[in-house]
């Protein structure tokens, strides 16, 4: 009986399609049904069908099954726990990564099956003896003994945390995952990093690591900025400081100064 679901006061969680939640979807009277109750959520989940969410099924949908998923994860958390402190768990990560540089204790921190992957070169591994082996080998012994990690921001959600950050470093060796290839140069780099970081239960599952590789072959001297939209150290400075100049590689941003607003 759809008058029962307008009376519902326990939280009420809805996965559709565009299509199912359109105002002539199937699930169009169900909608009508919860409207004005404040204890619903409703998402859609545009360009897929409707089962999507089911692992082997034709329509299935790896991304919108995953942030289905998550979302299904944050209601019940929410109500029910448990509850984790996720932000001392990534601190945990990163003090066995830069600080103590310990292979086992870093793995110690993530699930038996984890992921990372820096986005801009690739780098990381999928698994835990993959993953391993890239610590092991490719990143902790082969980041620079000055790195610095800088706090700029961080929000943490019921499944997951984004961290921006300042990375700093003197390239006084070969980075294998961020410069793999290149030697080192001796040059002293600051960049914007984001890490968006997946928990499940109190372990971490996989990590997404963001910069501005341009940037960091400016700063290093293998790329020449002129005639190129991009900036070296400026980047990390312009983050930290609001007030230093916008759009300073925007030659057409002089053209509408006199313009009307």
């Amino acid at each position: 009986d759809l008058a029962e679901f307008a009376r519902l006061r326990v939280p009420v969680l809805v996965h559709g399609t565009d299509r199912q939640l359109a105002r002539d979807g199937s699930l169009a009277p169900l909608l009508s049904a919860l409207d004005g109750n404040r204890t619903v959520e409703v998402h859609a989940y545009p360009g897929v069908g409707p089962d999507f969410f089911r692992r082997g099924a034709t329509g299935y949908d790896a991304a919108s099954a995953l942030i289905a998923h998550q979302r299904s994860v944050v209601l019940l958390r929410r109500i029910m726990g448990p509850y984790y402190d996720f932000s001392a768990l990534w601190d945990r990560h990163c003090a066995c990564e830069f600080t103590t540089r310990d292979v086992e204790a870093t793995m110690a921190t993530m699930v038996a099956d984890p992921y990372v992957n820096h986005i801009p070169t690739m780098t990381g591994g999928v698994g835990h003896d993959q993953l391993k082996r890239f610590y092991k080998y490719h990143f902790i012994p082969k980041t620079p003994a000055d790195t610095r990690l800088i706090p700029i921001s961080r929000t943490v959600g019921e499944t997951s945390l984004v961290d921006e950050l300042l990375f700093c470093f003197t390239h006084d060796i070969e980075i294998d995952w961020m410069l793999p290839g290149i030697p080192p140069t001796g040059r002293y780099v600051e960049i914007p990093l984001v890490a968006i970081v997946r928990f499940r239960g109190d372990k971490l599952y996989n990590e997404h690591i963001y910069w501005d590789q341009a940037s960091v072959l400016v700063q290093i001297g293998r790329l020449d900025p002129r005639g190129l939209p991009v900036s070296g150290a400026e980047t990390a400075r312009k983050l930290v400081d609001e007030s230093l100049p916008s759009n300073t590689l925007m030659a057409a941003w002089s053209e509408s100064e006199s313009g009307p607003l």
